[in-house]
C-alpha cells in the first residue's frame, strides 16, 4: 500500500479557478474502434470491424481540455489549417468551454490530424493497430508568427500561469516563445513547458521549468537516464543552462524527479498501474502542473499531484480528461498516516463534502477514549464496516473534566488520546471537540451514521434527535462485557500492587 497525505487532498481542494494560457501545436485525434476478428484475404494484415467513430482533442488542445476537467479557465493560441479538421476542433473545444479567441486559421497548412484504429479481440481490452497522420512540420511564417504573438501579449494580463506544448509541429518558433516567456516572467507568471520529442529545449530559456521525459532529457542533455541519480543531474544541468526555476524529469512507472535551480532535488516515486494506453499522460502531467503552480503550490507538492493525475491517464484507453474528484478518489483510497488523520472541523468538512461527492457513507461516534482497551477497538471496527469513512470525535481535556468522570481524568492528554485512535486502520479521521456535546460537530458534518458502542440504546446516544431530523441514522453497537474505561481505572485505584495482583498477574 502507498502512504497518502491528507496534504494532498487539502491541496486539491484548494487549487480555486485559475486562468491558464496555452500555447502549442493544436491536434485533432480521430478514433476508430472495431473488432479484430481475422486476417484479410487480400492481404496479411488485420480484418477491423468497425463498430464506432470518436473524435478527440490532441496536443496542446489536449491540454486545454485536461485544465478544463481540472476546473481551470483556459485560453488556448495556436493555429490551425483552413478546413473541416481545423473547424471541427474548434467547434470541440468551444463545446468544452476553451476560448478560442487566439487560435488562427493559416490556409497555407493543413489542421494536424491523427487518426487511430483501434481492435478488440476475443472481448479482451482494446488495442491500438495503426495509426495515421496528416501535418506539416514546417515553423510558422513570420506573419502569422507575428499575429499570434500579438495575441498572446494582449491577453496576457488576465492569466495566472503560462503552458506551452510543444509537439514538434512548427508554431512554438524561438521567436514566438522567447517573446512570450520574457512577457510572462515580467509579469510574475510561472511558464511550465512540456518539449517536443526531439527533447530541443533551447527555445524555452528562462522559463519557469520544464517537464521533458526520460527519452527527451537524453536527448536535451545528452545524458542517459538509466538511474534516479542519472535524472537528478539532468535536471540540474537543464537548471543551470536554460536558467529554469526548476525542472521535473517524468520517468514513466519511476515517477518524476524534480530538481531546482539551488541544487536540491528530490525523486517522488509513484504506484504501480495497470497501463492500458499511454497516450496523453504527459499531457496530463502538464495540465496538473499548470493548475497547480497557478495556485502557487511548491515544486515538490506539484509533482506528487502530477504523479497521481498521470497514474490515472495511463489507466484509460485513449485521451481521457481526469477531474478533481478523480484525484481526490485515488487519494482517499491510499494507505492513510496516522498524523495526517488527526484534523480541525474545518479541514474535516472539506473531506466529507468530497467524500460525500463520491458515494461515500459517513459514519461519526464520539466519546472521551481516555483509556484506549479492547471494548473501543471492537466498537470501531464494527463502526467502520458500517460505512466508507469513519470520524471519531474526541472529546477536549476541558470537556471530560465538565462530565465529572473524576479528578483524575483525563488520564492521558487531547493530543495522545487522538494519536491512540488514528493509529488504528478502521478510523479514517480524529478531531477533537471543546464542548460537552457533539451537536456542533453534528450539524456541520451531518454524518449518515452516528453510533455508539456500550451498551447504549439508540434513543439514549446524545445527538440522535440532530441526526434523525436530517434524514440521518442513529445506532448502537456491541460492546465486550466488563470493559470500559471507568471498570479499568477503577479496578487499578483499588489495586495496591498491581506487580503481584491478580489482574497484575495476568497482564505481565
Amino acid at each position: 500500500m502507498r502512504a497518502v497525505s491528507y496534504h494532498l487532498i487539502d491541496l486539491v481542494q484548494n487549487l480555486g479557478r485559475p486562468r491558464i494560457l496555452v500555447l502549442g501545436d493544436l491536434i485533432l485525434d480521430r478514433y476508430t474502434w472495431g473488432d479484430a476478428e481475422r486476417i484479410s484475404q487480400e492481404a496479411p494484415v488485420i480484418l477491423l470491424r468497425e463498430r464506432s467513430r470518436e473524435v478527440r482533442l490532441g496536443g496542446a488542445a489536449n491540454v486545454a481540455n485536461m485544465l478544463r476537467g481540472l476546473e481551470a479557465d483556459v485560453s488556448l493560441a495556436g493555429v490551425v489549417g483552413n478546413d473541416a479538421d481545423g473547424r471541427e476542433l474548434r467547434d470541440e473545444l468551444e463545446r468544452q468551454g476553451v476560448d478560442c479567441a487566439s487560435v488562427i486559421v493559416d490556409p497555407e497548412r493543413p489542421t494536424t490530424m491523427k487518426e487511430r484504429f483501434i481492435g478488440r479481440a476475443q472481448q479482451r481490452h482494446p488495442h491500438q493497430i495503426l495509426r495515421v497522420d496528416r501535418e506539416v512540420r514546417r515553423p510558422l511564417p513570420e506573419p502569422v508568427a507575428e499575429h499570434l504573438i500579438q495575441s498572446l501579449l494582449a491577453t496576457l494580463s488576465s492569466h495566472q500561469a503560462v503552458l506551452i506544448s510543444d509537439y514538434g509541429k512548427g508554431v512554438c518558433t524561438p521567436e514566438v516563445c522567447r517573446r512570450l516567456i520574457a512577457a510572462a516572467r515580467q509579469a510574475g507568471l510561472p511558464v511550465i513547458v512540456d518539449p517536443s520529442s526531439s527533447g530541443d529545449c533551447r527555445n524555452f530559456a528562462g522559463a519557469t521549468a520544464v517537464t521533458p521525459n526520460r527519452m527527451e532529457t537524453k536527448r536535451a542533455t545528452g545524458r542517459e537516464i538509466a538511474k534516479i541519480d542519472d535524472a537528478i543531474a539532468a535536471g540540474r544541468r537543464l537548471c543551470a543552462d536554460l536558467g529554469l526555476d526548476h525542472a521535473f524529469i517524468t520517468l514513466d512507472s519511476d515517477g518524476i524527479v524534480v530538481a531546482r535551480a539551488d541544487g536540491s532535488a528530490e525523486h517522488l516515486a509513484t504506484r504501480k498501474r495497470e497501463v492500458y494506453d499511454i497516450t496523453g499522460a504527459g499531457d496530463m502531467v502538464l495540465a496538473m502542473i499548470g493548475v497547480g503552480a497557478a495556485a502557487g503550490i511548491a515544486p515538490f507538492d506539484l509533482a506528487r499531484l502530477a504523479n497521481v493525475a498521470g497514474g490515472l491517464e495511463v489507466e484509460q484507453v485513449g485521451v481521457v480528461p481526469i477531474r478533481r474528484d478523480d484525484l481526490l478518489a485515488d487519494l482517499f483510497t491510499a494507505e492513510r498516516t496516522t498524523a495526517d488523520k488527526i484534523c480541525s472541523l474545518d479541514v474535516l468538512e472539506r473531506h466529507v463534502a468530497a467524500r460525500r461527492r463520491m458515494g461515500n457513507r459517513i459514519v461519526l461516534t464520539n466519546g472521551c477514549f481516555d483509556l484506549l482497551h479492547v471494548g473501543h477497538v471492537s466498537y470501531l471496527q464494527e463502526a467502520a464496516r458500517e460505512g466508507d469513512c469513519l470520524i471519531v470525535a474526541v472529546n477536549s481535556d476541558a470537556s471530560v473534566r465538565q462530565l465529572g468522570k473524576g479528578p483524575d481524568r483525563p488520564v492521558f492528554a487531547e493530543q495522545q488520546r487522538a494519536a491512540m485512535l488514528a493509529a488504528l486502520e478502521a478510523v479514517d479521521y480524529v478531531t477533537i471537540f471543546g464542548e460537552a456535546t457533539p451537536h456542533a460537530i453534528l450539524t456541520r458534518l451531518k454524518p449518515d451514521l452516528l453510533v455508539k458502542g456500550g451498551g447504549y440504546a439508540p434513543h439514549e446516544i446524545v445527538g440522535h434527535e440532530l441526526v434523525e431530523a436530517y434524514g440521518g441514522q442513529v445506532k448502537a453497537l456491541g460492546h465486550v462485557p466488563g470493559i470500559s474505561s471507568t471498570i479499568v481505572l477503577e479496578q487499578l485505584r483499588n489495586s495496591k500492587d498491581p506487580t503481584t495482583s491478580e489482574s497484575g498477574r495476568q497482564a505481565a
